[in-house]
């Protein structure tokens, strides 16, 4: 009789503790990013409805869009430190964790999102990107086309000379920083938090940026002109904190992983057509759309592919990259 009371009490407590033995295996995945109600925004709630879907109630994902969790650079932190799990941004700001996300901005290595594409959605590349900065102890989970790269400003710059002694934000890459030297311009890397403030109290004339940004954060309210220099394509990544991702379970790592390319897949053609939905809020709400001469193109084009050359000439790393994706771009995209 006692060992079957103690059975039966064994068994009780089993029971009475078992939901919330279940409710402590699930894991929290903070999911962070600077903008908000553009493609960034858009992968990460994709990627949540698809990780639910392969790994029900094992993931309770927690999206912060428009800097909830920090500035760039805290969010940047954040992720590596393994305070914030996920975090979703412009290659552009992580080139201080690892020189190789320079790659993705070389001017002229993606002229359209079919481009980016090309690249950066083959599967053999797709799986070096996803593990190449392992070493750094962040794993790539999303791969994500963003915008054209166009220049803010708050006077109207028809040309690239309007440009020159202009005080512009650029991000943190140093392929986005000296063709802004070069055109005369001042770059100034910032978080997206500082832009605003900055242009209104004049320590900015204007910005490097894509237009979904401008017309989520309503920037044609401080000003109305753009510059469509369009010399390169925005590429946004995913990284997760690998030690937080390496202490899940084999099946929520899959579950991951397949939703990130999922939801990557899915929002390619929403991010196409999200910016040129966006070009027309930006002239629906007075907002002006310069584009160079013919001939001025031309010639930056040519001037930042020699800049582009010399610097990758300096980075073996970085011209590694950018000629393994290059080749894709030649044989698969738009000619």
């Amino acid at each position: 009789m006692l060992t079957k009371f103690f059975k039966v009490a064994a068994l009780s407590t089993a029971l009475v503790f078992a939901p919330m033995v279940s409710a402590s295996a699930q894991t929290t995945m903070k999911l962070a990013t600077a903008t908000i109600n553009d493609v960034q925004h858009e992968w990460q709630k994709v990627f949540a409805r698809e990780l639910e879907a392969r790994a029900p109630g094992a993931v309770k994902t927690e999206i912060y869009p428009a800097s909830q969790l920090g500035a760039i650079p805290r969010m940047a932190e954040g992720v590596l430190l393994g305070t914030i799990e996920a975090f979703t941004t412009p290659t552009s700001f992580m080139t201080n964790v690892d020189p190789r996300f320079q790659a993705f901005d070389v001017p002229g290595l993606f002229k359209t999102p079919d481009d980016v594409k090309a690249a950066i959605h083959d599967p053999e590349y797709r799986q070096h990107m996803e593990e190449m900065f392992l070493d750094k102890g962040l794993r790539v989970i999303g791969a994500i086309y963003n915008s054209p790269t166009v220049v803010f400003t708050k006077k109207d710059v028809t040309t690239l000379e309007g440009l020159r002694g202009l005080k512009i934000r650029t991000f943190a890459s140093p392929l986005q920083i000296k063709p802004m030297e070069l055109l005369g311009a001042t770059p100034l890397p910032l978080a997206l938090t500082e832009v605003i403030p900055q242009l209104e109290s004049g320590g900015l004339d204007g910005m490097l940026v894509g237009v979904p940004i401008l017309t989520a954060f309503k920037y044609y309210d401080v000003g109305k002109n753009i510059l469509d220099l369009r010399f390169a394509e925005i590429v946004s990544v995913t990284v997760v904190n690998e030690d937080w991702f390496q202490s899940q379970t084999d099946a929520v790592k899959t579950a991951i992983i397949e939703a990130g390319r999922a939801a990557e897949t899915e929002v390619f053609p929403w991010g196409v057509a999200n910016v040129e939905k966006t070009y027309k809020v930006w002239t629906d709400n007075g907002g002006k759309v310069n584009e160079l001469s013919p001939a001025e193109q031309q010639t930056m084009n040519a001037d930042f592919a020699k800049l582009a050359a010399d610097l990758l000439a300096a980075e073996p790393e970085v011209k590694a990259e950018y000629d393994r994706m290059r080749t894709l771009v030649d044989a698969k995209g738009v000619k």
